[in-house]
């Protein structure tokens, strides 16, 4: 259920992040979310997309630095409260949260909320333990 997700470092530069896109769009790689982290001289991208593997590939012989990590997708009622409701759960049993960010879908009356934990299989224990649904690679990848 831990989804592969790719963080490519750039240089806090005008165009950077268009030429990871267009070089991966050339590549037929779609991407299903992204966030981007910065600092003043370089940022960070997270993106997932329906290639994974050649994506990195790709990006790697274009001169970029990037790299896999994996990701836990979590489906989050999409009413006030419901990633509380979550973090709530997670908090509970000592479980940290490194990063998340939203994924642009919906799937129901859930939204899918991306995460980052210091122990996913931890993660994925507790969250199925209750009850809270993790979305698998095929919902993000529209696969």
């Amino acid at each position: 259920m831990k989804i592969s997700q790719l963080s490519v470092f750039l240089e806090n530069r005008k165009g950077r992040l268009c030429e990871v896109c267009e070089l991966l769009g050339q590549g037929g790689i779609n991407i299903r979310a992204l966030n981007i982290a910065e600092t003043t001289d370089f940022g960070i991208l997270r993106i997932v997309v329906d290639q994974p593997e050649a994506a990195l590939r790709l990006l790697r012989e274009h001169h970029f630095v990037a790299n896999v990590t994996d990701i836990v997708a979590v489906e989050v009622n999409d009413r006030p409260g419901g990633l509380a409701a979550v973090l709530r759960v997670l908090s509970q049993h000592d479980i940290n949260v490194e990063y998340m960010y939203a994924f642009a879908e919906k799937k129901s009356d859930r939204a899918l909320v991306v995460f980052r934990f210091e122990d996913p299989e931890k993660a994925i224990r507790v969250l199925t333990e209750n009850h809270i649904a993790i979305a698998r690679q095929t919902d993000l990848l529209g696969a």
